[in-house]
């Protein structure tokens, strides 16, 4: 290793002689505790990663595959219970490698080892498709498998239980081995700033993925890696399993290198492309004869897409009101007992194309609250742009319980009946606010603004330029998955915040 790329290398967690994290800090290569070397060979990247890395990979995919099994198995066997064919064991035993094989052949087990955040719920249009064929082949070999000719209603009865329960199975599977296994270290290399915002949202993201170290390099310094064996020594002392690659810049020429070194080196690799902070994640690949094409759509909502948003809207909300009534009630008698003032708050805030109208909420401070504003703005914590405190002195105690259980926003189900709100989109800005947004930035202000969106359900402040950038990938990338997702995970938050 080049005595340059040592001075550039920055420790954030160091191990222990027997593996173990000391959580000390510190830079230059010089700190680091030594691992035994590994004999390896240049013609086998997977020779030279780490035996843990392996296994754990190897233990994951045998867990998924195992939970796959026993919740295909057991739908399988709850239709043929519910049709009286309880003796049809052979349908049992032949159905249960079936789903094995098919979600090999669409890399369902080998899909955790690419990502930093393994998530059950973003393989959820993959696992409906899955078992829906997989509901289809048992249909089909129906002649041979059963005594009795499954109906319409048993073929959707199995496609609905495998998917709940194969769901149910991935989900419990990760969290279980979320909490036995190791926690994945990485490494990140990239622009100094980039790198350890990269840092920041690993540790932020609940992922089982931890920076121990970064290499600050901008795109013209790759070539101080110098060797795969300077990249080997840093992998093998440091324990590495991962390297995420953060160019600063959309030219590839050292990146392409550095990726090819880093899996050489024998751990899995993750590159944070530039480019789809401008075009989101939306995107098409094809092959033109040889030559990777990426296909970027359109930004904004067709009309059919705006009437399937504002469908899914209409039949959630009237859904969601009918269930959240007696809530409502209650909350409202508590705001009306605790202090004096109105029970819900009303605020101008800029919607859709820039039309101003009237958000609604459950009042959650004194009255008077907006004029103590500007004499509390110093104490913000999201920068000068945004006013945000987590300790607002003006918020009342059901206003406190209100805020931290986000049970304060449930009117704005009324602005969603009105069209001027969606479930799910861009956070509609107070009026100063929004004269601080510019330029391309604007174009958030396509999509109807929502009660949560991809911001929201972070956990953490977000600043206002950052929460800009978010909700323009949203409006670039929408998709009425994806607005599920975002819902899905706002009642996880919610949850999580309120200690519900």
């Amino acid at each position: 290793m080049t005595p340059q790329l040592a001075r550039l290398l920055t420790i954030h967690e160091e191990l222990n002689a027997d593996g173990t994290a000391s959580g000390r800090f510190g830079s230059g290569y010089g700190s680091l505790v030594p691992f035994p070397r590994q004999r390896v060979r240049a013609d086998d990247a997977d020779e030279h990663a780490l035996p843990s890395l392996l296994r754990r990979e190897s233990q994951r995919r045998r867990l998924l595959a195992a939970g796959d099994v026993l919740a295909a198995t057991a739908a399988l066997t709850l239709v043929l219970v519910l049709l009286g064919q309880s003796r049809s064991g052979i349908a049992i035993l032949a159905g249960m490698p079936l789903v094995v094989v098919l979600f090999k052949i669409a890399g369902l087990y080998d899909r955790d080892q690419l990502r930093i955040v393994r998530s059950t719920l973003d393989e959820a249009p993959a696992l409906v498709q899955l078992t829906g064929l997989y509901a289809l082949t048992v249909t089909i070999l129906e002649p041979v498998l059963f005594t009795h000719s499954l109906g319409g209603d048993a073929v959707a009865a199995l496609w609905g239980f495998s998917f709940i329960g194969i769901v149910g199975a991935r989900t419990a599977v990760r969290a279980l081995d979320g909490r036995g296994a190791a926690v994945e270290r990485c490494l990140v290399i990239g622009e100094g700033s980039r790198a350890e915002r990269v840092r920041e949202k690993v540790a932020s993201s609940g992922a089982r993925s931890t920076v121990v170290a970064t290499l600050p390099l901008h795109d013209d310094d790759i070539n101080e890696i110098g060797s795969l064996e300077s990249l080997r020594i840093i992998v093998r002392d440091l324990h590495i399993h991962r390297i995420i690659i953060a160019p600063t810049t959309a030219d590839a020429g050292g990146v392409i290198e550095l990726i090819r070194l880093a899996k050489a080196a024998g751990v899995r690799v993750s590159v944070l492309p530039r480019m789809l902070e401008v075009v989101g994640s939306s995107v098409e690949l094809e092959d033109v004869d040889g030559l990777t094409v990426l296909g970027v759509r359109p930004f904004g909502l067709s009309r059919s897409s705006r009437a399937l948003k504002r469908a899914f809207d209409l039949v959630a909300v009237s859904i969601g009101v009918l269930a959240v009534a007696p809530i409502v009630a209650v909350v409202a008698l508590a705001i009306r007992l605790d202090s004096k003032g109105p029970i819900l708050f009303r605020q101008v805030r800029v919607g859709r194309d820039g039309r101003h109208f009237h958000i609604f909420k459950f009042r959650s401070m004194v009255i008077g609250a907006e004029a103590q504003k500007e004499s509390l703005r110093d104490h913000s914590e999201v920068g000068e742009e945004m006013f945000k405190i987590a300790e607002d002195p003006r918020v009342t105690r059901v206003g406190s319980i209100l805020r931290r259980t986000s049970l304060d926003e449930l009117p704005q189900l009324l602005n969603v009946l009105r069209g001027e709100m969606s479930l799910v989109g861009p956070r509609p800005l107070v009026i100063d606010e929004d004269a601080l947004v510019f330029g391309l930035d604007r174009s958030r202000l396509h999509l109807t603004p929502g009660m949560t969106g991809p911001w929201q359900i972070l956990g953490t402040r977000v600043p206002m330029q950052e929460m800009v950038g978010i909700d323009y990938l949203y409006v670039a990338s929408w998709s009425l998955w994806g607005d599920l997702k975002v819902l899905l995970r706002t009642v996880r938050h919610v949850l999580r915040s309120g200690n519900v």
